[in-house]
């Protein structure tokens, strides 16, 4: 009974490993595309087209619901998806929903109007195209009102976790974050809007200063699939095994995965 968990490379796995902390009798078949990552520097066409191609390989594995544990997908394709694509007998579901729970404090079954929250600037490190989509924005709207979200596009970030170098990472995430504070000095909250980012969440957090609530996604995921697996127990696939496949090379991308969770991970090709 596998759910499906689609990331363009490896920050997906931040989700999948807290899924699995906090349901480990789960089976989940982890999609990395990382012959295409990354996707932030993409058009929103190429990110559907490549979206659409993995999340069907997952369908075809035995997935019946399929997280894209990727900010940029979630921003740039899945309203799409949900729209035009995705058969009426599966689910498809973002990243953004139970951040947005999280920040304003509500149920995203919670239809009411938007109304004031006790955070009033919120800054948001994403990938460009996540940026760029201000899905971010348009979603938090329909929840609150009188929040200033500044948007800091945090290029380089997922290349340089990808190819395992936390020196240059470090560094970017200084150098984002100085850029952001320029133009928001004092934020109260911010959102690490990418779900390679948690990896360094203590980085931002040094950065910004103890007095920012930082958000990070993985925990707020799987509480929220867990949620929604008690209210939709039909929508757990046929899938049986916990299985990993790539686009890239399986040996490099095992490499990087062990190294990015510091524990084996074996990845099969695609």
């Amino acid at each position: 009974m596998a759910v499906g968990i689609f990331d363009s490379g490896l920050g997906g796995l931040t989700v999948y490993d807290q899924i699995a902390r906090d349901m480990p009798d789960l089976p989940v078949c982890y999609f990395a595309d990382s012959a295409n990552t990354p996707y932030g520097v993409r058009t929103a066409d190429d990110i559907f087209e490549l979206t659409c191609a993995a999340t069907q390989q997952l369908f075809d594995m035995g997935c019946d619901l399929v997280i894209l544990a990727c900010n940029t997908a979630s921003a740039a394709a899945l309203r799409r998806m949900q729209e035009s694509w995705v058969p009426d007998d599966k689910r498809v579901l973002g990243v953004f929903v139970p951040m947005i729970e999280a920040l304003t404090e509500r149920q995203w079954g919670d239809n009411s109007p938007p109304r004031e929250v006790d955070v009033k600037n919120v800054a948001l490190f994403a990938t460009p195209a996540t940026v760029s989509s201000r899905a971010f924005q348009r979603e938090l709207a329909f929840r609150a009102i009188g929040v200033d979200v500044e948007a800091q596009p945090c290029g380089g970030l997922v290349d340089a976790l990808e190819d395992g170098d936390e020196m240059l990472a470090e560094a970017l995430v200084r150098s984002h974050v100085d850029a952001l504070k320029r133009r928001m000095p004092h934020p109260q909250a911010a959102i690490l809007g990418c779900t390679h980012y948690p990896l360094m969440q203590e980085a931002f957090q040094a950065a910004l200063g103890p007095d920012v609530k930082v958000f990070s996604q993985a925990n707020l995921v799987s509480a929220s699939l867990g949620d929604y697996l008690k209210r939709h127990p039909d929508m757990l696939g046929s899938g049986e095994e916990t299985k990993f496949v790539t686009t890239g090379s399986p040996a490099q991308v095992t490499d990087r995965a062990t190294q990015f969770l510091r524990r084996k991970i074996e990845f099969q090709a695609a």
